[in-house]
């Protein structure tokens, strides 16, 4: 069940003399919206989410180096990221360079792009979100591999718009 259809049902629940609505599909998602007789505002109590497996916890050691992180990029000689705009992923969701595994990637390092030019898509909830520039500019540095889990306000690209 989508969002939108979700806050759908909230609102239906709050404006109404329904107390409590239920819905069951049938592969076995279920949403329950009940007003609450303490609180006026609907709640949904129940909606599973699964979570994904984590990482076994490493000891630190000391002669390690640590990763860089995403925001870090490597410099060529002589250039300065000062100028640099970093595009950032506007959800959570698996970050993709092009529309499809055989196809070619939407922008590459060193392409450059203009407003509304899709730069990829990222996958949340099994949707399909076109990412689009809002900038002029050069791409410098892609900074996610594809099919790669993102977070939100993750950096994607840095893009020089000089």
């Amino acid at each position: 069940m989508k969002a939108k259809e979700i806050q759908e049902l909230v609102r239906i629940v709050e404006n109404s003399s329904v107390d409590e609505i239920e819905i069951t599909r049938w592969w076995g998602q279920r949403v329950r919206i009940r007003k609450s007789a303490q609180a006026p505002v609907p709640q949904a109590v129940e909606y599973v989410v699964p979570r994904a497996a984590t990482a076994p916890v490493q000891q630190n050691d000391p002669s390690a180096v640590a990763p860089p992180l995403p925001a870090q990029v490597e410099k060529a000689a002589g250039e300065t990221t000062n100028n640099y705009i970093e595009i950032k992923a506007p959800m959570v969701g698996t970050f993709y360079r092009a529309s499809s595994p055989e196809a070619d990637p939407f922008v590459k390092e060193g392409d450059i792009v203009s407003p509304g030019q899709v730069l990829c898509i990222i996958e949340a909830m099994k949707l399909m979100n076109e990412i689009e520039v809002e900038i002029s500019g050069r791409i410098v540095k892609v900074l996610v591999d594809n099919a790669q889990a993102i977070e939100y306000n993750q950096p994607l690209f840095l893009i020089d718009p000089s």
